[in-house]
């Protein structure tokens, strides 16, 4: 169990990356307001700015708790 819980770690930042991927190209690059008139473009880009970067906390937050549940358990062996 020593040597794979380091590879669960690698597998799962693996899936959180191509999910996070997947969901910025399906659900977030499609997103387009109207009604700013020159500054459309200006907005939608700063919304998705906002929403990549917020995924990025979120998957580091979750890297996070997964490292440490995995090392605490390794620490306790």
């Amino acid at each position: 169990m020593k040597g794979t819980s380091i590879f669960i770690y690698v597998f799962v930042m693996w899936i959180l990356i191509i999910a996070g991927g997947g969901l910025l190209v399906s659900l977030i690059a499609p997103i387009s307001i109207d009604g700013f008139g020159s500054m459309n473009q200006v907005i939608i880009s700063i919304l998705k700015a906002v929403i990549a970067i917020l995924l990025v906390v979120v998957w580091i937050f979750v890297m996070s708790k997964i490292k440490n549940w995995i090392f605490q358990k390794h620490i306790s062996n």
